[in-house]
């Protein structure tokens, strides 16, 4: 009975030395796909660079279906808070990297290089129904959005308007757009009134100036043009009369001043990977056209080949 026990416990335990083995092999295999050899590219950040990383990520996957690339939308101040403490690859983001964002980077090693690669014209959009606003001054935006503005209906914006409802509709406090709107309009990067519908995803602010006749907001430019049938875009006089944002004038800038560069930040510690090496070439070398393709501006291809020769590949 003691040896049958036995052979019967050495058995289980042989099953359970095989079954450790088989375990091992197979995390070794993943750590292959994605670990020090990673076959996975972390991306976050900006909502409005997102249309612009993914298409490049859809594209470069079709040459390189071994290479898993996530693309989070967690605003470009969220995304920068993971790229600073080295939890992504790459972040995209639609302002430059703050000074107190570069020095925590510093403090925890993180080294990056900067691209550029694009223009988006930041769009101000109202509901369909709204049949008498087509252009609004830099100075009436800013009443509408500073911080402690009182204007509740249409008609203190101007005698002309109707006395209707003027809901806001915009981006969250994380989001670059919302920096670069707040400094464009307001004269001082994050003021703003704080009264308004905000959300770090843009989709749900189209749904929302959508589905509110006296709404307002603003967002990237391809956010309207793939909604441009649901929504209406205002032209922005900044003094040289009322302009509407389209791609030849966020091209020669005389969309102003709502025009700005979109950006992407990579550690440099991933660039030394090759799977990140050869998505960040393919990026430059061909998201001229895909921005194109999702309502942005592409850099002139000279600015996009000096960027990639300014690189040590």
């Amino acid at each position: 009975m003691q040896q049958a026990a036995f052979v019967t416990n050495r058995k289980g335990i042989v099953a359970l030395v095989s079954l450790l083995l088989i375990s091992a092999i197979v995390a070794c295999g993943d750590g292959i796909a994605s670990g020090g050899g990673s076959a996975e590219i972390m991306i976050d950040g900006s909502s409005t660079v997102f249309p612009i990383s993914q298409a490049v990520a859809e594209e470069f996957r079709k040459q390189r279906p071994d290479v898993q690339i996530p693309v989070g939308i967690s605003g470009t101040g969220g995304g920068f808070k993971r790229f600073i403490t080295g939890d992504t690859d790459i972040s995209n983001a639609s302002r430059q990297i703050k000074d107190v964002e570069r020095e925590e980077a510093e403090a925890n090693g993180i080294a990056f290089t900067e691209f550029v690669v694009a223009y988006d014209g930041l769009s101000v959009v109202v509901n369909k129904a709204n049949d008498f606003a087509s252009c609004l001054t830099v100075a009436e935006l800013k009443s509408i959005w500073e911080p402690g503005s009182k204007l509740n209906y249409w008609k203190q914006v101007r005698d002309e308007f109707p006395e209707k409802p003027l809901r806001l509709y915009g981006p969250d406090t994380d989001s670059g757009t919302f920096d670069y709107f707040t400094h464009a309009i307001n004269g001082k990067e994050d003021a703003s009134r704080s009264d308004y519908t905000a959300s770090s995803d843009d989709n749900v602010l189209v749904q929302g100036v959508m589905g509110d006749r006296g709404a307002i907001g603003y967002f990237g430019f391809a956010y309207y043009s793939e909604n441009s049938d649901l929504l209406d875009v205002l032209a922005v006089d900044d003094g040289d009369g009322c302009v509407k944002p389209a791609v030849s004038t966020i091209n020669d800038g005389s969309y102003s001043p709502l025009s700005r560069p979109m950006y992407i930040y990579v550690n440099n510690f991933s660039l030394q990977r090759e799977e990140v090496k050869a998505f960040v070439r393919f990026y430059l070398e061909n998201v001229g056209e895909l921005a194109l393709e999702v309502g942005y501006v592409g850099l002139p291809e000279s600015e996009y080949q000096a960027q990639i020769t300014g690189l040590n590949w």
